[in-house]
């Protein structure tokens, strides 16, 4: 099998979900390690939205963690990520979307971007008011519909599945963002994130973010080889930060 390249910080929940996806199949990988907002113009060219993650096969070249992990499922189809039956595949889907806009909007875009990313890229003061409005109006509607759904043990489908990932890495940036947010009225929600983050494939990736963020300069290149990631010799990495077309 083709070593296949993976764009995009292990910090992103949509990288770790790719990441988590190939390691469940046992699709290699070299992580080109860039945050959206660095790449450079060859970057644009193949995410015209810049943004991450890109998978780069022998087949494909894609930039969505939706459509990539619709594409590893299909081309390895062992283990499936998605249930097999119509009706349960359909509502996989909309999980999948459901983490993928309005949570990933709450936990990561208005949450985590004002807690960590305004800082770390824009070097911007960490927006308290953003986030406190974020925790209050908008966190208890999203956290009350993943309780409606969470599965009292194990996972949506039997298997964990593309659908359990999307949700639960999320859960990590939300954690990273230093609130203290209170998440114990929604304990069935909570525990299916703890579960599936718990999946080594996932952990794994999550480790990964967690010692990068401790690390500080060249000891971040070390701990790609520490845990045992491959990193692409070239890069999509520009010297700058730029913003993306949908970007505020």
């Amino acid at each position: 099998m083709q070593t296949a390249t993976l764009i995009g910080s292990p910090g992103s929940p949509f990288v770790r979900k790719i990441m988590a996806a190939c390691a469940l199949k046992g699709v290699p990988y070299r992580l080109d390690p860039i945050v959206p907002f660095q790449g450079n113009d060859a970057f644009a060219a193949i995410s015209p939205l810049r943004r991450v993650p890109v998978f780069i096969d022998d087949e494909v070249t894609l930039s969505d963690s939706t459509a990539i992990g619709e594409y590893l499922d299909e081309r390895h189809p062992s283990p499936p990520l998605m249930p097999a039956a119509p009706a349960a595949r359909a509502k996989a889907r909309w999980i999948e979307e459901f983490a993928d806009t309005r949570l990933a909007d709450v936990m990561t875009f208005r949450i985590f971007n004002a807690a960590v990313v305004s800082r770390a890229v824009w070097k911007q003061p960490r927006d308290e008011a953003a986030i406190a409005a974020a925790l209050a109006e908008h966190l208890p509607p999203t956290m009350d519909y993943l309780e409606s759904i969470a599965p009292a043990e194990g996972f949506l489908f039997g298997a964990v599945s593309l659908a359990d990932i999307a949700v639960a890495v999320h859960f990590a940036n939300l954690r990273w963002s230093a609130t203290a947010a209170d998440l114990s009225p929604w304990p069935a929600a909570t525990h299916w994130a703890a579960r599936t983050e718990a999946v080594p494939a996932l952990a794994r990736a999550t480790l990964l973010a967690e010692r990068l963020a401790a690390a500080r300069g060249p000891a971040r290149g070390a701990v790609y080889g520490e845990m045992g990631f491959e990193v692409t010799e070239a890069s999509y990495g520009g010297s700058t930060f730029r913003r993306g077309p949908m970007t505020p």
